[in-house]
């Protein structure tokens, strides 16, 4: 299966996809697709790689995904149970090319603004899961409905932005395989010591002509982007009912010093670690 770009299966004259993934891992290759996709996390938990940004998702969120937005989906590793996601696909001309722009559609125009850069919803979650819910079962016109409601709702919700900017590039098959290779690298080693020599040569470049490439295609730098996802994990650990010193954990995530560590998550997460734990 190609990286770039990802075809969504999708049987002849269906404008709306409906799909349930029950695994022990999503997948978790980095791809994009044509289509809008707004997922339901019934179960599971993992990191999200959002075109240049790396978060958590966790049971119960409520995820939009961009059309052409580059995302991956990885699940905690070693997990003992399976993760559930259900997802609806579309794209904004799935029902006609103006159907999004009449009158009576108004009040959920600004959902296809705010899902360029992906989203995660922070509230009305428990009627859109409900709506959710209702959908293994439904009929074609039933879930039709459906998207409608949870489009209307999600428009009316306060959300958090997935990504920093707005993705407009597509990647070429070579270019995608790349990235893929390096998001995949630094996901399994970021615990560990990585150079700019070593991830370059995974992308079998140069330091600086890599240097160049991932600051063009993500907005910014190799290194920030290492420490964000390195912050990510520890507050995972952090969040975690296991007693870990937050010495011992910024050890664990890849720091090589307490100081750095607390400096880059007061950085990131505009708090200390030591007041998230307490939170």
């Amino acid at each position: 299966m190609k990286v770039y770009p990802f075809k969504i299966p999708k049987p002849e004259n269906n404008a709306l996809i409906y799909q349930e993934d029950i695994e022990f891992v999503f997948y978790d290759k980095l791809h994009q697709h044509d289509e809008i996709q707004i997922s339901f996390i019934e179960k599971g938990n993992g990191t999200l790689l959002v075109g240049d940004s790396i978060s958590s998702y966790t049971e119960n969120d409520i995820i939009v995904i961009g059309s052409n937005l580059p995302h991956a989906f990885k699940s905690e590793p070693n997990s003992k149970s399976e993760s559930k996601m259900l997802s609806l696909f579309f794209t904004e001309t799935s029902f006609g090319n103006a159907f999004f722009d009449l009158d009576e559609l108004s009040e959920i125009k600004s959902f296809f603004s705010k899902s360029l850069q992906g989203l995660l919803v922070k509230n009305h979650k428990k009627v859109i899961i409900e709506f959710f819910k209702k959908l293994k079962h439904a009929s074609r016109l039933e879930r039709f409905i459906l998207l409608l409601q949870i489009l209307k709702l999600i428009s009316k919700s306060k959300t958090e932005p997935l990504s920093n900017f707005v993705y407009n590039k597509n990647y070429s098959d070579v270019e995608g395989k790349k990235m893929r290779n390096v998001f995949e690298y630094t996901i399994e080693n970021y615990h560990k010591p990585i150079n700019l020599e070593d991830i370059a040569s995974v992308a079998n470049m140069t330091k600086n002509a890599f240097c160049k490439y991932f600051k063009r295609r993500t907005n910014k730098t190799y290194i920030s982007f290492l420490t964000e996802l390195r912050i990510e994990n520890a507050c995972k650990l952090i969040q975690s009912k296991e007693e870990i010193s937050i010495a011992d954990i910024a050890y664990k995530v890849g720091f090589q010093n307490i100081s750095n560590f607390n400096r880059k998550f007061k950085e990131i997460k505009k708090i200390t670690p030591l007041k998230y734990k307490k939170l």
